[in-house]
């Protein structure tokens, strides 16, 4: 049986007092949560902050990027090794946001999530179509291709340990939600995908919507057979917002 995950992506958003008046939030909301695990992904500057409010509470933290690479001349990247020793458990793995803003293509987004595993984090691999895809009815092929490059650079072994999230680039930030047939019928095309490489595999792996999800239609996503949680933008800024999603688990 697949736990619930809620993650929060704060994208680039908090300040030091600002966080800590959200973290006490989650913290002790989540002191009233058994159903689902609760995870915060923050910018990088601030993981040694999560570490400190949340260290022995049940909610996990992670980071939104990893480099590709181990160590080297890379000015700006930050690698898993560094990331571990803020005690990240997850890492966020080509948001759409870095596909469109800094070009990183399916090949790239397939070695961050290899890089992370090495590490001995677990990368929430994003994926999702634009609207023009969608409207062309090439959300299968597009989605596919981008969890295919990911599956075929890792070991077998390893495809248990990711993490999956589909988020529908027309969905993010503009209100819009896929209904939840819709949602459901793209995560058991990407479960059926896993499978193909991996059957054991695939009934292990979470794979989250990412589309805005918020409390009003959480309990609805979440019923499906096929989405095993959320990736939260914007709700997961405000503790009341996140724990209602977390709840609707």
């Amino acid at each position: 049986m697949r736990r619930t995950l809620i993650a929060g992506n704060w994208k680039m958003n908090g300040s030091l007092n600002g966080n800590a008046a959200l973290l006490a939030g989650i913290k002790a909301g989540a002191a009233q949560l058994s159903a689902c695990d609760l995870l915060v992904c923050a910018p990088a500057p601030y993981l040694a902050q999560c570490q400190s409010e949340l260290a022995g509470s049940s909610v996990a933290w992670g980071a939104q990027d990893v480099s590709e690479h181990a160590s080297g001349a890379y000015t700006g990247d930050v690698a898993g090794s560094m990331l571990r020793e803020f005690a990240c458990s997850h890492v966020i793995v080509g948001h759409s946001e870095r596909r469109a803003y800094h070009a990183e293509s399916n090949a790239v987004v397939a070695s961050k999530a290899a890089r992370a595993l090495q590490g001995g984090l677990t990368p929430i691999i994003c994926i999702g179509e634009t609207l023009e895809e969608r409207q062309a009815g090439r959300t299968d092929a597009v989605v596919g291709e981008q969890l295919q490059q990911v599956l075929q650079a890792l070991d077998g072994a390893d495809i248990a340990r990711i993490v999956v999230a589909y988020e529908p680039l027309w969905a993010i930030g503009t209100g819009v939600t896929a209904t939840p047939d819709m949602a459901q019928a793209v995560h058991a095309l990407l479960r059926a995908t896993i499978a193909a490489h991996n059957r054991a595999a695939a009934d292990l792996v979470k794979i989250l919507y990412g589309g805005s999800m918020k409390p009003e239609n959480a309990a609805q996503l979440l019923a499906m057979p096929d989405i095993d949680g959320g990736l939260i933008g914007g709700a997961s800024l405000k503790s009341e917002d996140f724990l209602a999603i977390a709840r609707a688990a």
